[in-house]
């Protein structure tokens, strides 16, 4: 990602003459009362009354984060470059937010040479996990933003106008979303050049998605699970899960594609309400298998090996809906993680891999309601058909385990 330092050199070339030169002393000045503005409230938390009720610093830094993406990306509902100022302000301001990682270190050894006497010293390093990600998320970051600027020009599809009576009569991909622009198609359809570019373009971000679905699953692992969390929890697995969910994933033979199929996902509440059910069985059963005394409240009659088991199959189970439907809805174990979480670090890796994730979904939504548009032009039937391409493009894996970011990234 290009540095705040960059973009203001590329935004005032000039630097020569002296208008150019009141202008970024302009632009310095607006962009420190700005960094105050913003670290002011990273610092009293969000309580701008100064009475040390705000959140912690990990949760305003979280919410920054957050709250950028949405006021940069929030309107960025069509298939074309961000403005260059909105862009600038993207760049700029996550610069200053992600600074922060610069400083999180941790001690490491370190062999020195000292007057022909080898001795180990500990030095310091910035954190490994964000060493790894942080590059990672920059370069996803990146290509997202690639993708946008690629749609630069014509390429064949334009968007509908408000008082356009046809595009009024044409079916939308999502018919919920009534407020996304109606993409239009000559009436013959897309051009075969178009239409491999567009795949092209989708692919690509479906590479973004997967890679940024890997890196807040990981991170969302690796927060601790709240306390307030568990204390509203059941006793057992079957009470958190309903009997019917229970009886199907114990039973002896369990396909989870064929258990998904059985159940109503047809809205997102409904995804939602099942992932809360399953992640809150896999808490339980996992509270249970770390209880060091049977006669523990978590303790239960079922063997070790089958709890781990009924932990595997539901946990395969929350990876196909995330990876199935990247769009819904946070959890409430993955809200609560992330409202009592105090380590900074992964604070920031979560919030910015969700919205990269979230980003890239709205993109590969766009992109399919121009492939759906194409589609309507060779076959008017498929309008009355509800279509979920984004869930039937996804490749499922049943190994329990998100792919490897870097390597989505470099594939």
């Amino acid at each position: 990602m290009v540095r705040a330092a960059e973009d203001e050199q590329n935004m005032n070339p000039g630097v020569g003459d002296e208008g150019a030169t009141n202008n970024d002393s302009k632009c310095s000045v607006s962009d420190l009362d700005t960094v105050k503005e913003k670290f002011a409230k990273l610092l009293l938390g969000e309580d701008m009354s100064g009475g040390g009720k705000g959140v912690s610093s990990a949760q305003a830094l979280s919410n920054a984060i957050t709250n950028l993406a949405a006021a940069v990306f929030g309107e960025q509902s069509r298939l074309e470059p961000m403005p260059p100022e909105r862009k600038a302000r993207w760049r700029k301001e996550m610069d200053w937010l992600l600074s922060v990682t610069d400083h999180i270190v941790e001690f490491v050894p370190s062999k020195q040479n000292t007057n022909g006497v080898n001795m180990e010293i500990m030095v310091t390093r910035q954190r490994s996990d964000l060493h790894m990600n942080i590059p990672a998320l920059r370069k996803l970051d990146a290509m997202l933003i690639e993708c946008l600027d690629n749609f630069q020009g014509e390429h064949e599809f334009t968007y509908a106008s408000k008082d356009d009576n046809e595009a009024k009569s044409q079916r939308k991909r999502e018919e919920d979303k009534w407020w996304l622009p109606t993409p239009k198609v000559p009436a013959d359809g897309l051009s075969e050049s178009t239409k491999k570019w567009l795949q092209f373009q989708k692919d690509a971000v479906h590479q973004v998605l997967k890679a940024a679905l890997a890196i807040n699953a990981q991170i969302l692992m690796e927060m601790e699970v709240p306390e307030s969390y568990t204390e509203t929890l059941p006793k057992n697995g079957r009470a958190s899960l309903g009997d019917y969910i229970y009886k199907s994933i114990t039973v002896e033979h369990f396909d989870p594609d064929h258990f998904l199929s059985s159940m109503d996902l047809t809205i997102d509440h409904k995804i939602v309400d099942l992932k809360n059910r399953i992640e809150a069985s896999v808490v339980i059963w996992k509270r249970k298998m770390s209880a060091k005394d049977g006669r523990s409240s978590w303790g239960s009659g079922v063997s070790l090996e089958k709890r781990e088991q009924f932990g595997d199959r539901a946990e395969t189970i929350l990876l196909i809906l995330k990876q199935r439907y990247p769009g819904i809805p946070q959890s409430i174990l993955e809200i609560s993680k992330i409202e009592h979480n105090r380590d900074v670090g992964l604070a920031i890796l979560e919030s910015y891999s969700r919205i990269l994730e979230s980003l890239a979904h709205k993109v590969l939504s766009r992109i399919e309601d121009v492939q759906h548009a194409d589609a309507l032009t060779q076959n008017p039937s498929l309008g009355d058909m509800k279509t979920n391409s984004l869930k039937d493009s996804v490749k499922i894996l049943t190994s329990g385990k998100f792919p490897d970011a870097v390597e989505e990234i470099e594939s």
